[in-house]
């Protein structure tokens, strides 16, 4: 039976930018930051551990913690990472009574093989249990209900026959990364794997992959014809590139405005993050997660500096030199 359309986790007749589930780094803190500063039009929580085999605590109350509709008036999409169909729906019903309103499968990690069963990415190693899997979700997940996975396990021609699944079970959405699992973040994200998708599916496609600029992002969205960009490094590079690809006007940043930015990114994150963590070198080590996606010649030594602060006070100090 067809069921009716769900609300997407989106604005209704627009293009939407998302937030990357990004593990580690798209926490609460980060996640506040973005929210206040350049509103994505959808955010996504870490992946979320389903505990496997017979127990009542699939989630962990950190996770149960973060169920939500949205954020700051975003909505938040709970991604949930896991094998088993059991444990899976369970979780997907524990996640929708403790608040969350869009669920997301993640089949694209490719870390996410940290438990005796496939997990993430690994389970396009075994896509008959997609059979099984996929639909009994969709009848458990009232809200919108979204995969987000990489082209294939080691094959990129793979999602081309997962396609009828996704639509049979009436999937709301895919967010599709066009690698394969075993390049991990190695060679380009092939867009033309996404265009053929798009043309394909009647499903929404969400790009996602390799699109750390404005020039590049509407080039994906151009030549693909996807219904919106998920931005991931680009955007933990860049939090400014949400507006960019908004306003075609904005020119790219001079180094005075890449240094600006620099400065409020680093000191209201290091804000956000004294307020959700303890202990000086935690909290510096949490801040310092975002260096491993800035690339930016123009501030490759002051960055290294800040790498190597010790104390917030000399971090500080060293934000405010930036330019």
């Amino acid at each position: 039976m067809t069921q009716p359309p769900h609300t997407l986790p989106w604005p209704n007749d627009t293009t939407p930018l998302m937030l990357a589930p990004m593990q580690g780094l798209t926490n609460q803190a980060l996640r506040g930051l973005f929210a206040s500063w350049v509103r994505p039009d959808t955010l996504f929580t870490e992946f979320m551990r389903v505990a496997p085999g017979a127990t009542t605590k699939r989630l962990s109350a950190v996770d149960l913690r973060e169920m939500a509709a949205t954020e700051q008036g975003i909505p938040l999409v709970v991604q949930l990472i896991g094998h088993g169909t059991e444990a899976l729906v369970s979780a997907a019903r524990i996640a929708q009574d403790a608040g969350a309103a869009h669920i997301n499968l993640n089949l694209g990690c490719p870390y996410g093989r940290m438990t005796t069963g496939l997990t993430g990415g690994g389970i396009l190693q075994r896509p008959e249990l997609l059979q099984e899997l996929v639909p009994a979700l969709r009848d458990v997940i009232s809200g919108s209900f979204s995969i987000k996975l990489r082209a294939g396990y080691d094959d990129p021609q793979q999602i081309f026959s997962l396609l009828p699944l996704f639509e049979t079970a009436q999937v709301d959405f895919l967010v599709l990364h066009p690698r394969t699992v075993l390049q991990e973040y190695h060679g380009l994200a092939d867009h033309t794997v996404t265009a053929r998708v798009v043309r394909e599916t009647r499903l929404p496609v969400i790009a996602n992959g390799d699109i750390r600029t404005a020039e590049a992002g509407r080039r994906v969205l151009e030549q693909t014809g996807a219904a919106g960009l998920m931005l991931g490094r680009g955007a933990i590079a860049d939090p400014l590139l949400f507006q960019r690809l908004r306003n075609a006007d904005l020119a790219a940043p001079s180094r005075t405005e890449k240094a600006a930015m620099l400065r409020r990114y680093l000191s209201e994150l290091l804000s956000n993050y004294q307020q959700l963590f303890c202990g000086e070198q935690q909290i510096l080590g949490k801040v310092k997660t975002v260096f491993a996606c800035m690339d930016d010649p123009d501030f490759s030594k002051q960055i290294k500096a800040l790498r190597k602060a010790r104390t917030i006070h000399q971090f500080t100090e060293q934000i405010a030199t930036l330019g």
